[in-house]
């Protein structure tokens, strides 16, 4: 696949992200959105690391996997807590966190 047609396809999938945390007023829909965005960087890391014929670009990619696992965890989690307290998952109905 060509350099190019991979890289506009990183920037489609990161303003799809954009667009999404901008737009949604659903928590869940925001944490995907940022699930959009690191899909993205990852992507272009991959293809960066083949391009200039490092390993750096998969160890990366690998990197932000595992870090997009750990914020969908605590995500979900505070979406669940915030169900639970506020009986809601709406962002801009929560006005405060604490509890």
């Amino acid at each position: 696949m060509p350099v190019r047609l991979l890289v506009m396809l990183s920037y489609a999938v990161f303003c799809l992200g954009i667009y999404g945390m901008l737009t949604r007023r659903h928590a869940i829909g925001m944490l995907l959105s940022i699930e959009l965005i690191l899909n993205a960087a990852a992507l272009n890391f991959v293809v960066f690391g083949r391009v200039f014929g490092h390993a750096q670009g998969h160890v990366f990619a690998l990197f932000i996997i595992a870090l997009a696992a750990c914020e969908a965890v605590v995500g979900l989690a505070i979406i669940l807590s915030l169900a639970r307290h506020a009986k809601t998952v709406l962002a801009d109905a929560v006005t405060a966190l604490h509890g």
